[in-house]
Protein backbone atom coordinates (compact mmCIF):
# COMPACT_ATOMS: atom_id res chain seq x y z
CA UNK A 1 0.00 0.00 0.00
CA UNK A 2 1.20 3.18 -0.75
CA UNK A 3 0.98 6.87 0.34
CA UNK A 4 1.06 8.65 -2.68
CA UNK A 5 -0.53 11.96 -3.45
CA UNK A 6 -0.38 14.26 -6.31
CA UNK A 7 0.12 17.99 -5.27
CA UNK A 8 -2.39 20.33 -7.23
CA UNK A 9 -2.41 24.40 -7.54
CA UNK A 10 -4.34 25.88 -4.47
CA UNK A 11 -4.51 29.15 -5.47
CA UNK A 12 -8.07 31.37 -4.72
CA UNK A 13 -10.33 31.35 -7.09
CA UNK A 14 -10.66 35.04 -6.93
CA UNK A 15 -6.44 35.62 -7.55
CA UNK A 16 -6.64 33.26 -10.51
CA UNK A 17 -9.69 35.22 -12.02
CA UNK A 18 -7.89 38.50 -11.90
CA UNK A 19 -4.52 36.98 -13.24
CA UNK A 20 -6.76 36.02 -15.66
CA UNK A 21 -7.78 39.27 -16.50
CA UNK A 22 -4.51 40.77 -16.54
CA UNK A 23 -3.47 38.18 -18.83
CA UNK A 24 -6.58 38.73 -21.82
CA UNK A 25 -5.51 43.04 -21.54
CA UNK A 26 -2.19 42.18 -21.99
CA UNK A 27 -2.32 39.64 -24.81
CA UNK A 28 -4.90 42.09 -26.66
CA UNK A 29 -1.82 44.81 -26.17
CA UNK A 30 0.63 42.71 -27.59
CA UNK A 31 -1.76 41.23 -30.33
CA UNK A 32 -2.82 44.83 -31.16
CA UNK A 33 0.06 45.67 -31.97
CA UNK A 34 2.24 42.96 -33.19
CA UNK A 35 -0.28 42.05 -35.55
CA UNK A 36 -0.97 45.69 -36.32
CA UNK A 37 2.57 46.51 -37.32
CA UNK A 38 2.56 43.43 -39.77
CA UNK A 39 -0.46 43.56 -41.63
CA UNK A 40 -0.96 47.67 -41.34
CA UNK A 41 -3.70 49.57 -38.98
CA UNK A 42 -7.16 47.97 -39.78
CA UNK A 43 -10.39 47.77 -37.86
CA UNK A 44 -10.23 44.00 -38.23
CA UNK A 45 -6.81 43.39 -36.03
CA UNK A 46 -8.96 44.52 -32.65
CA UNK A 47 -11.75 41.85 -33.87
CA UNK A 48 -9.20 39.28 -35.20
CA UNK A 49 -7.05 39.65 -31.75
CA UNK A 50 -10.68 39.46 -29.57
CA UNK A 51 -11.52 36.14 -31.02
CA UNK A 52 -8.17 34.46 -30.93
CA UNK A 53 -7.95 35.13 -27.05
CA UNK A 54 -11.75 34.47 -26.73
CA UNK A 55 -10.75 30.90 -27.87
CA UNK A 56 -7.83 30.95 -25.57
CA UNK A 57 -9.63 31.43 -23.00
CA UNK A 58 -12.49 29.02 -23.72
CA UNK A 59 -9.40 26.32 -23.52
CA UNK A 60 -8.56 27.47 -20.34
CA UNK A 61 -11.58 27.55 -18.62
CA UNK A 62 -13.40 24.65 -20.42
CA UNK A 63 -14.53 23.52 -17.28
CA UNK A 64 -16.27 26.15 -16.39
CA UNK A 65 -18.19 26.40 -19.80
CA UNK A 66 -18.76 22.92 -19.35
CA UNK A 67 -19.99 23.14 -15.61
CA UNK A 68 -22.39 26.00 -16.85
CA UNK A 69 -24.02 24.89 -20.77
CA UNK A 70 -24.88 21.14 -18.54
CA UNK A 71 -26.50 23.11 -15.35
CA UNK A 72 -28.69 25.35 -18.15
CA UNK A 73 -29.81 21.68 -19.86
CA UNK A 74 -30.36 20.32 -16.49
CA UNK A 75 -34.23 19.78 -15.36
CA UNK A 76 -35.41 20.29 -11.76
CA UNK A 77 -36.28 17.40 -9.10
CA UNK A 78 -40.10 17.56 -9.23
CA UNK A 79 -42.58 14.74 -8.32
CA UNK A 80 -41.20 11.27 -9.65
CA UNK A 81 -43.82 10.00 -12.27
CA UNK A 82 -43.39 6.67 -14.37
CA UNK A 83 -40.83 4.98 -12.46
CA UNK A 84 -40.61 1.91 -10.41
CA UNK A 85 -43.06 1.30 -7.05
CA UNK A 86 -42.94 1.08 -3.81
CA UNK A 87 -42.31 -2.03 -1.81
CA UNK A 88 -41.19 -2.78 0.98
CA UNK A 89 -37.74 -4.72 1.20
CA UNK A 90 -36.06 -6.70 4.61
CA UNK A 91 -32.91 -4.80 5.22
CA UNK A 92 -29.38 -6.09 4.17
CA UNK A 93 -27.80 -8.97 6.50
CA UNK A 94 -23.95 -9.80 6.62
CA UNK A 95 -25.06 -13.44 5.45
CA UNK A 96 -26.11 -11.94 2.59
CA UNK A 97 -22.63 -11.48 1.58
CA UNK A 98 -20.34 -14.87 0.56
CA UNK A 99 -17.03 -13.11 0.99
CA UNK A 100 -16.57 -9.73 2.60
CA UNK A 101 -13.39 -7.97 5.17
CA UNK A 102 -14.09 -7.66 9.01
CA UNK A 103 -17.86 -6.41 9.30
CA UNK A 104 -15.33 -3.88 11.45
CA UNK A 105 -13.07 -2.89 8.80
CA UNK A 106 -14.53 0.61 8.26
CA UNK A 107 -14.46 0.99 12.07
CA UNK A 108 -10.93 0.05 12.42
CA UNK A 109 -9.73 2.27 9.22
CA UNK A 110 -12.23 5.29 10.08
CA UNK A 111 -11.84 6.03 5.93
CA UNK A 112 -12.83 9.96 5.14
CA UNK A 113 -13.74 8.25 1.58
CA UNK A 114 -14.64 4.86 0.34
CA UNK A 115 -14.23 3.55 -2.91
CA UNK A 116 -16.23 0.78 -3.91
CA UNK A 117 -15.00 -0.91 -7.23
CA UNK A 118 -17.45 -3.12 -9.34
CA UNK A 119 -15.53 -5.70 -10.45
CA UNK A 120 -16.28 -9.09 -12.58
CA UNK A 121 -14.70 -11.86 -11.40
CA UNK A 122 -12.20 -12.47 -13.83
CA UNK A 123 -10.92 -9.14 -13.73
CA UNK A 124 -7.89 -10.17 -11.90
CA UNK A 125 -5.43 -7.79 -13.84
CA UNK A 126 -7.64 -4.70 -13.68
CA UNK A 127 -7.78 -5.22 -9.51
CA UNK A 128 -4.00 -5.74 -9.49
CA UNK A 129 -3.55 -2.53 -11.77
CA UNK A 130 -6.32 -0.38 -9.47
CA UNK A 131 -4.17 -2.23 -6.10
CA UNK A 132 -1.12 -0.98 -7.58
CA UNK A 133 -1.42 2.79 -8.45
CA UNK A 134 -4.70 4.94 -7.01
CA UNK A 135 -6.36 1.87 -4.96
CA UNK A 136 -2.88 1.59 -3.07
CA UNK A 137 -3.27 5.05 -1.65
CA UNK A 138 -4.52 5.29 1.84
CA UNK A 139 -3.75 8.98 2.87
CA UNK A 140 -4.59 11.58 0.46
CA UNK A 141 -4.84 15.19 1.32
CA UNK A 142 -4.81 14.08 4.97
CA UNK A 143 -7.59 12.04 5.21
CA UNK A 144 -8.31 8.33 5.59
CA UNK A 145 -9.29 6.29 2.19
CA UNK A 146 -10.00 2.89 1.41
CA UNK A 147 -10.79 0.86 -1.44
CA UNK A 148 -12.73 -2.18 -1.71
CA UNK A 149 -13.68 -3.94 -4.60
CA UNK A 150 -17.81 -5.34 -5.08
CA UNK A 151 -18.48 -8.83 -7.34
CA UNK A 152 -20.67 -11.01 -7.61
CA UNK A 153 -20.76 -15.13 -8.21
CA UNK A 154 -19.59 -16.80 -10.65
CA UNK A 155 -20.52 -20.23 -12.60
CA UNK A 156 -17.16 -21.20 -13.20
CA UNK A 157 -15.94 -23.42 -10.51
CA UNK A 158 -12.35 -22.57 -10.78
CA UNK A 159 -12.69 -18.56 -10.91
CA UNK A 160 -15.08 -18.74 -7.45
CA UNK A 161 -12.34 -20.60 -5.99
CA UNK A 162 -9.75 -18.31 -7.31
CA UNK A 163 -11.82 -15.72 -5.94
CA UNK A 164 -11.84 -16.71 -2.17
CA UNK A 165 -8.21 -17.19 -2.76
CA UNK A 166 -7.66 -13.38 -3.54
CA UNK A 167 -9.81 -12.15 -0.78
CA UNK A 168 -7.80 -14.50 2.05
CA UNK A 169 -4.72 -12.98 0.47
CA UNK A 170 -5.55 -9.42 -0.36
CA UNK A 171 -8.32 -8.53 2.07
CA UNK A 172 -10.74 -6.40 0.04
CA UNK A 173 -13.31 -7.86 -1.51
CA UNK A 174 -17.28 -8.06 -1.41
CA UNK A 175 -19.12 -10.71 -3.01
CA UNK A 176 -22.90 -10.38 -3.49
CA UNK A 177 -25.18 -13.69 -3.59
CA UNK A 178 -25.75 -13.05 -7.02
CA UNK A 179 -25.04 -14.19 -10.56
CA UNK A 180 -22.18 -12.05 -11.89
CA UNK A 181 -23.45 -10.55 -15.20
CA UNK A 182 -23.81 -7.84 -17.28
CA UNK A 183 -27.53 -7.62 -16.88
CA UNK A 184 -26.99 -8.37 -12.87
CA UNK A 185 -25.08 -4.97 -12.58
CA UNK A 186 -28.12 -3.30 -11.12
CA UNK A 187 -28.15 -6.23 -8.15
CA UNK A 188 -23.94 -5.18 -7.63
CA UNK A 189 -24.77 -1.41 -7.40
CA UNK A 190 -27.86 -2.27 -5.06
CA UNK A 191 -26.24 -4.61 -2.82
CA UNK A 192 -23.04 -1.99 -2.84
CA UNK A 193 -25.14 0.55 -1.51
CA UNK A 194 -26.73 -1.78 1.28
CA UNK A 195 -22.65 -2.57 2.07
CA UNK A 196 -21.60 0.47 2.63
CA UNK A 197 -24.79 1.53 5.01
CA UNK A 198 -24.41 -1.38 6.60
CA UNK A 199 -20.84 -1.56 7.43
CA UNK A 200 -19.42 1.82 6.62
CA UNK A 201 -22.19 4.33 7.66
CA UNK A 202 -19.29 6.17 8.70
CA UNK A 203 -17.31 7.22 5.65
CA UNK A 204 -17.87 10.77 5.00
CA UNK A 205 -17.89 10.04 1.15
CA UNK A 206 -18.86 7.02 -1.29
CA UNK A 207 -17.38 6.50 -4.60
CA UNK A 208 -18.92 3.82 -7.08
CA UNK A 209 -15.82 3.46 -9.61
CA UNK A 210 -15.67 0.70 -12.58
CA UNK A 211 -12.92 -0.88 -12.68
CA UNK A 212 -11.76 -0.27 -16.40
CA UNK A 213 -11.31 3.61 -14.76
CA UNK A 214 -8.09 5.44 -13.57
CA UNK A 215 -9.53 7.21 -10.34
CA UNK A 216 -7.85 9.98 -8.06
CA UNK A 217 -9.10 10.88 -5.11
CA UNK A 218 -6.60 13.26 -4.63
CA UNK A 219 -8.08 15.21 -7.38
CA UNK A 220 -11.45 14.35 -5.81
CA UNK A 221 -11.14 16.21 -2.69
CA UNK A 222 -9.35 18.95 -4.41
CA UNK A 223 -12.37 19.11 -6.32
CA UNK A 224 -14.65 18.99 -3.17
CA UNK A 225 -12.30 21.20 -1.44
CA UNK A 226 -12.53 24.45 -3.94
CA UNK A 227 -16.13 23.67 -5.33
CA UNK A 228 -17.73 23.63 -1.88
CA UNK A 229 -15.43 25.03 0.50
CA UNK A 230 -17.19 25.90 3.99
CA UNK A 231 -20.76 25.22 3.20
CA UNK A 232 -21.42 22.01 4.41
CA UNK A 233 -24.86 22.51 3.22
CA UNK A 234 -24.29 21.94 -0.52
CA UNK A 235 -22.64 18.67 0.86
CA UNK A 236 -25.51 16.78 2.35
CA UNK A 237 -26.97 15.01 -0.48
CA UNK A 238 -23.97 15.01 -3.06
CA UNK A 239 -24.58 13.06 -5.85
CA UNK A 240 -21.48 13.96 -8.31
CA UNK A 241 -20.25 12.76 -11.58
CA UNK A 242 -20.59 12.94 -15.21
CA UNK A 243 -24.33 13.95 -15.57
CA UNK A 244 -26.29 12.38 -18.54
CA UNK A 245 -29.83 14.79 -19.45
CA UNK A 246 -32.54 13.69 -21.08
CA UNK A 247 -31.86 10.01 -22.04
CA UNK A 248 -34.75 7.91 -23.78
CA UNK A 249 -35.37 4.44 -22.86
CA UNK A 250 -34.56 1.65 -25.17
CA UNK A 251 -37.30 0.44 -26.85
CA UNK A 252 -35.52 -2.33 -28.65
CA UNK A 253 -36.22 -5.76 -27.76
CA UNK A 254 -32.92 -6.75 -29.07
CA UNK A 255 -30.71 -4.39 -27.29
CA UNK A 256 -28.98 -5.21 -24.18
CA UNK A 257 -30.50 -1.84 -22.56
CA UNK A 258 -33.75 -2.50 -23.89
CA UNK A 259 -36.59 -1.37 -21.17
CA UNK A 260 -40.04 -1.76 -22.09
CA UNK A 261 -43.02 0.79 -21.04
CA UNK A 262 -44.55 -1.40 -18.81
CA UNK A 263 -41.03 -1.09 -16.65
CA UNK A 264 -40.81 2.62 -17.26
CA UNK A 265 -43.90 4.62 -18.89
CA UNK A 266 -41.82 8.24 -19.53
CA UNK A 267 -40.16 9.16 -22.60
CA UNK A 268 -36.91 10.34 -20.82
CA UNK A 269 -35.15 9.69 -17.44
CA UNK A 270 -34.46 11.93 -14.43
CA UNK A 271 -30.91 13.67 -15.13
CA UNK A 272 -28.15 10.87 -13.95
CA UNK A 273 -24.43 10.30 -13.32
CA UNK A 274 -22.38 8.18 -15.60
CA UNK A 275 -22.18 4.87 -14.18
CA UNK A 276 -18.58 4.74 -14.91
CA UNK A 277 -17.54 6.32 -11.87
CA UNK A 278 -19.68 8.87 -9.24
CA UNK A 279 -19.89 9.98 -5.82
CA UNK A 280 -21.96 10.32 -2.62
CA UNK A 281 -22.20 12.16 0.42
CA UNK A 282 -23.01 10.16 3.74
CA UNK A 283 -26.17 11.56 3.65
CA UNK A 284 -27.23 11.04 -0.24
CA UNK A 285 -26.52 6.97 0.45
CA UNK A 286 -28.40 6.73 3.33
CA UNK A 287 -31.14 8.30 1.29
CA UNK A 288 -30.50 6.20 -1.95
CA UNK A 289 -30.08 3.19 -0.17
CA UNK A 290 -33.92 3.95 1.45
CA UNK A 291 -35.37 4.52 -1.81
CA UNK A 292 -33.84 1.74 -3.41
CA UNK A 293 -34.35 -0.67 -0.75
CA UNK A 294 -38.49 0.38 -1.61
CA UNK A 295 -38.82 0.35 -5.09
CA UNK A 296 -39.66 -2.77 -7.08
CA UNK A 297 -37.17 -4.37 -9.07
CA UNK A 298 -38.76 -5.10 -12.91
CA UNK A 299 -37.70 -7.47 -15.44
CA UNK A 300 -35.61 -6.79 -17.21
CA UNK A 301 -33.62 -4.63 -14.83
CA UNK A 302 -32.87 -0.53 -15.73
CA UNK A 303 -29.04 -0.04 -16.39
CA UNK A 304 -27.78 0.45 -12.86
CA UNK A 305 -26.59 4.09 -13.41
CA UNK A 306 -30.47 5.33 -14.64
CA UNK A 307 -31.83 2.93 -11.88
CA UNK A 308 -29.41 4.75 -8.86
CA UNK A 309 -30.62 7.71 -11.23
CA UNK A 310 -34.67 7.41 -10.73
CA UNK A 311 -33.79 6.17 -6.96
CA UNK A 312 -32.40 9.32 -6.54
CA UNK A 313 -34.71 11.32 -8.09
CA UNK A 314 -37.42 9.87 -5.84
CA UNK A 315 -35.30 10.62 -2.54
CA UNK A 316 -35.41 14.51 -4.19
CA UNK A 317 -31.54 14.29 -4.98
CA UNK A 318 -30.12 16.40 -8.00
CA UNK A 319 -27.19 15.17 -9.45
CA UNK A 320 -24.32 17.69 -9.67
CA UNK A 321 -21.98 17.68 -12.90
CA UNK A 322 -18.65 17.68 -12.62
CA UNK A 323 -16.08 17.89 -16.26
CA UNK A 324 -13.50 16.39 -14.14
CA UNK A 325 -15.31 12.52 -14.08
CA UNK A 326 -14.96 10.78 -18.19
CA UNK A 327 -18.24 8.93 -18.58
CA UNK A 328 -18.56 10.74 -22.13
CA UNK A 329 -16.22 10.91 -25.27
CA UNK A 330 -12.74 8.92 -24.41
CA UNK A 331 -10.16 11.77 -22.90
CA UNK A 332 -6.68 11.28 -24.48
CA UNK A 333 -3.71 11.01 -22.23
CA UNK A 334 -2.16 14.58 -20.89
CA UNK A 335 -0.12 14.13 -17.80
CA UNK A 336 -0.91 17.74 -16.77
CA UNK A 337 -4.71 16.66 -17.56
CA UNK A 338 -4.83 13.81 -16.22
CA UNK A 339 -3.44 15.45 -12.81
CA UNK A 340 -6.62 17.17 -12.62
CA UNK A 341 -9.46 14.18 -13.87
CA UNK A 342 -11.29 12.64 -11.25
CA UNK A 343 -11.94 9.48 -13.38
CA UNK A 344 -10.84 8.35 -16.78
CA UNK A 345 -12.72 5.70 -18.14
CA UNK A 346 -11.57 2.92 -20.84
CA UNK A 347 -8.02 2.65 -18.93
CA UNK A 348 -6.62 -0.75 -19.38
CA UNK A 349 -4.81 -2.37 -16.83
CA UNK A 350 -1.33 -1.61 -18.33
CA UNK A 351 -2.48 1.77 -19.24
CA UNK A 352 -3.36 2.50 -16.09
CA UNK A 353 0.06 1.28 -14.27
CA UNK A 354 1.98 3.79 -17.01
CA UNK A 355 -0.56 6.70 -16.27
CA UNK A 356 -0.06 6.81 -13.51
CA UNK A 357 3.50 6.42 -12.98
CA UNK A 358 4.35 8.91 -15.26
CA UNK A 359 1.49 11.18 -13.52
CA UNK A 360 3.61 11.11 -10.44
CA UNK A 361 7.34 11.07 -12.28
CA UNK A 362 8.04 14.69 -12.05
CA UNK A 363 6.95 17.54 -10.28
CA UNK A 364 3.43 18.87 -10.07
CA UNK A 365 2.40 20.79 -13.18
CA UNK A 366 1.52 24.57 -13.13
CA UNK A 367 -1.63 26.06 -13.12
CA UNK A 368 -1.36 27.54 -16.65
CA UNK A 369 -0.09 23.71 -17.32
CA UNK A 370 -2.95 22.20 -16.16
CA UNK A 371 -5.45 24.25 -17.30
CA UNK A 372 -4.15 24.05 -21.26
CA UNK A 373 -4.25 20.49 -20.93
CA UNK A 374 -6.99 19.55 -19.67
CA UNK A 375 -9.03 22.15 -22.58
CA UNK A 376 -6.83 20.76 -25.15
CA UNK A 377 -7.63 17.17 -23.63
CA UNK A 378 -11.47 17.82 -23.87
CA UNK A 379 -11.40 19.16 -27.03
CA UNK A 380 -9.48 16.09 -28.47
CA UNK A 381 -12.28 14.21 -26.54
CA UNK A 382 -15.00 16.48 -28.71
CA UNK A 383 -13.55 16.38 -31.82
CA UNK A 384 -12.65 12.65 -31.68
CA UNK A 385 -16.37 11.95 -30.67
CA UNK A 386 -18.15 14.01 -33.74
CA UNK A 387 -15.15 11.79 -36.09
CA UNK A 388 -16.94 8.54 -34.96
CA UNK A 389 -20.39 10.12 -35.11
Amino acid sequence: MKNVEIPTETTPRFVIKLTSAVMVVRGLWVCKVRVGKRIGHSGLVPVLCLLVFTCLLAVFFIDYIDSWVTSLGMSRIGSAHGGVLPQSMPPTRPEEYLLMPSPLVCQRAKPYLITLVTSAPANQKARQAIRDTWGGEVQVRGHRVMTLFMVGQSSDPGLAKQLVEEAREKGDLVQGRFLDSYTNLTLKTLSMLAWAQRFCPQARFLAKVDDDVMFNPSALLHYLAISWEGSQNELEDLYLGRVHMRVAPNRNPASKHFLPEAVYRNTVFPDYCSGTAYVLSRPAVLKLSLAAAAVRLPKPLPPEDIFVGLCAHAAGIAPTHSPFFSGGPPVPYGRCCYQAMVSVHHTKPEEMLHYWADVHSTVPCSWLGVRTSFGICRLRAFLGALLEA
